[in-house]
């Protein structure tokens, strides 16, 4: 675990908490889960952040039963990127004006493109919602099908409890996995990058996502 990956992981996970807050403010829709987070934080009264990081938490269970192991980088999504979300939202001031709304979704768009890539290619662990889609996918399941249920159930359940939908639910839902697909490559850090060997660090050998695991993520397209 090098300090080039934490630093990556970090700035990942702070610039993906920062993009849920654009989205948010630019109030055009938000992307499955985020729709169930703004629906849950109505009906509990909860803060967002907070709801962010307890739906992680709940999510990580569901990977004791596919067997998922989290790494560093999990534990640090559940962490982090609801304390940027809550963060940026007490910065970021409510917009009104329909072009400068939006400017924000297009803007939340790349910033949740770019911290996708930054954090999944530091290679210290999937965050919690990628681990669900991946664990089911890795049982012989499509991941085509896997990532069209999960999305549906939790866009369904969000719309339900109040959470926005409109036309940026569907153009980040058309545009997050082909830019996602160019970037997590481009991020992701070689062995080499990391100045670390597997026999000096075996737990960050083990952390390192699989070429299945990666390939899963980069076809997902989501944090």
């Amino acid at each position: 675990m090098s300090l080039r990956s934490l630093a990556q992981l970090h700035a990942g996970l702070a610039l993906y908490g920062v993009s849920i807050a654009l989205m948010v403010r630019a109030n055009l829709g938000m992307d499955s889960w985020d729709v169930l987070h703004q629906g849950l934080a109505r009906h509990t009264g909860l803060p967002l952040g907070w709801v962010i990081n307890g739906v992680g938490v709940l999510v990580l269970l569901a990977w004791v039963v596919l067997r998922q192991r989290p790494g560093y980088g999990t534990i640090a999504n559940v962490a982090l990127v609801g304390i940027a979300a809550e963060g940026a939202l007490k910065v970021i001031p409510q917009l009104d004006l329909l072009p400068t709304r939006w400017g924000a979704l297009a803007t939340a768009i790349a910033v949740n493109a770019v911290a996708t890539g930054l954090y999944i290619g530091a290679g210290l662990g999937p965050g919690p919602r990628d681990g669900l889609m991946t664990g089911l996918a890795a049982r012989g399941y499509s991941i085509r099908r896997v990532r069209t249920l999960i999305e549906l159930t939790v866009l369904t359940a969000g719309w339900l409890l109040g959470g926005t939908v409109g036309l940026g639910t569907l153009l980040y839902a058309l545009t997050i996995g082909p830019l996602v697909h160019r970037l997590i490559p481009l991020f992701t850090l070689s062995k080499g990058n990391d100045h670390a060997s597997p026999q000096r660090h075996p737990r960050q050998h083990a952390t390192q996502p699989s070429g299945r695991l990666r390939r899963a993520l980069v076809h997902a397209g989501r944090d």
